[in-house]
């Protein structure tokens, strides 16, 4: 299988460094930037190119990752798709070209896969297997948030995406993490937010949302989201008449109370995550190797259903689009 990463940023290097430890997996690079196609080079002995173009003309490539900023994402692609490559795609947070691409990728039986990390992370995937399985009605409180200026701290936050209002941190938060919250407590009936800007930052949008959700299983929710919180934090608390769960956001610390013993017990997963220096605590590796995997899978089997998709995206984006208005 060859592949090619699109754009050679943190993220690409991040994929390229986990596609790095597959077999029979032959990678290539595609940056503008001769600086960053000379660092993976130098870094991973991966060939790069400066365009998706060349890449395709010299290369039997068969599938791309794009790594670029989201407000990129829909044109490349499309380039791709029309160059019968199965596309990876990190999160778009806008759902520009989305049905034009889907349609694409359906006529020429091609694979379109969209990252949600978080779907993959064996917390929230033992959490929704706690809430499916249980028929009482629940209700649950999370808080997401870390300052800005924090979350890349090799660059300044006025440098990438999260600094357009378009693309802005809070709803990457919210594009991150509802696809988990909608798989776990059912679709969104309603929706309605509180919203301000807090801090003194350099940014012409809402640094803070207190959004409160009731979903058509009759769970209902408040979902705290900021780029405000000096301590990075991650934390919910799930809570019913016979279900009582709290993550903290990382592998260690999903809890659940026995209502029986009446005392809390931490559960245990088996595999563990690896953590990468310079991201929050909550930032594990595996679930973004899991994905990859997934979207192999659906490569060689088209039966495969990912955990998420662009038409669920669509959805869940013009929801945040509510939350934001």
């Amino acid at each position: 299988m060859r592949v090619l990463v699109i754009g050679l940023g943190s993220m690409g290097k991040r994929r390229m460094r986990l596609l790095k430890e597959l077999k029979d997996i032959e990678i290539y690079g595609m940056d503008s930037n001769l600086e960053r196609c000379k660092d993976v080079t130098d870094s991973f002995g991966a060939k790069c190119y400066t365009s998706i173009s060349n890449a395709v003309k010299n290369e039997k490539i068969d599938c791309a990752f794009v790594c670029t900023s989201p407000l990129s994402h829909s044109n490349i692609i499309t380039e791709c798709l029309t160059n019968n490559l199965h596309v990876f795609t990190e999160i778009n947070l806008v759902p520009d070209g989305y049905e034009k691409n889907i349609k694409l990728a359906a006529d020429k039986n091609l694979v379109l896969f969209l990252s949600s990390t978080f779907l993959y992370r064996k917390e929230t995937q033992t959490i929704i297997e706690r809430v499916s399985g249980h028929r009482d009605k629940v209700n649950y409180i999370y808080h997401v948030g870390q300052y800005l200026p924090d979350w890349h701290p090799w660059e300044s936050y006025k440098d990438y995406f999260i600094s357009d209002s378009r693309t802005n941190g809070c709803r990457e938060i919210m594009a991150i993490d509802m696809p988990w919250l909608v798989t776990a407590f059912g679709d969104i009936k309603s929706v309605s937010a509180l919203k301000s800007k807090n801090t003194s930052l350099n940014i012409n949008y809402n640094d803070n949302y207190l959004v409160m959700l009731e979903h058509e299983t009759g769970a209902k929710g408040i979902f705290a989201v900021d780029v405000v919180s000096r301590k990075p934090i991650r934390h919910i608390d799930v809570y019913g008449e016979n279900l009582q769960i709290s993550w903290d956001g990382t592998p260690d610390s999903l809890k659940e109370y026995n209502v029986r013993e009446k005392k809390e017990e931490t559960i245990s997963l088996d595999n563990a995550s690896e953590h990468i220096d310079g991201y929050a605590a909550f930032v594990t590796e595996n679930p973004y190797r899991e994905e990859i995997a997934a979207f192999f899978a659906q490569i060689s089997n088209p039966a495969y259903k990912p955990a998420w998709d662009f038409s669920k995206d669509k959805m869940l984006l013009e929801i945040i689009d509510s939350i934001e208005k």
